[in-house]
């Protein structure tokens, strides 16, 4: 099949087919005419890559998947080497879970820290002679 074709039916570009081929994740084919040719099992390649970007891996961490399908495995993460991406996202991901768990501690620690100082100057503002309430952003009244 033509590069258009393999496009369309793996949903990408002929663009990002042909970025996939320089970065040497699709093989380079050309029939007698000079065009690029494909079969079933680039579109095979195409849809792990497109599939595990879809999971957020970068383009790089495919690429034992990849090789692990053209040595003729029946699934990219067969192989060693596909096993210890696996193993560096997973280890990534809980990284960034726990970032994100600390940021979600600070802004709720800094919810709580606002609404008590908003209740202890609206209590103040009951008070005749009490301060007038101020926006802690600008500093303006």
């Amino acid at each position: 099949m033509r590069i258009g074709e393999l496009a369309e039916r793996a949903g990408t570009t002929t663009r990002t087919l042909r970025y996939y081929e320089s970065r040497g994740l699709l093989p380079a084919r050309r029939d007698g005419n000079g065009h690029r040719t494909y079969d079933e099992r680039d579109l095979r390649l195409l849809r792990q890559i497109r599939t595990l970007q879809d999971f957020g891996f970068g383009l790089e961490e495919t690429r034992p998947f990849v090789e692990c399908l053209r040595a003729g495995h029946p699934a990219g993460d067969s192989c060693p080497a596909s096993l210890a991406v696996y193993r560096r996202k997973l280890d990534e991901l809980d990284a960034l879970i726990g970032e994100l768990g600390e940021a979600r501690r600070t802004v709720a620690r800094q919810l709580t820290r606002a609404e008590r100082a908003r209740d202890r100057l609206a209590a103040d503002a009951l008070v005749p002679g009490g301060p007038e309430p101020e926006c802690e952003l600008g500093g303006q009244r």
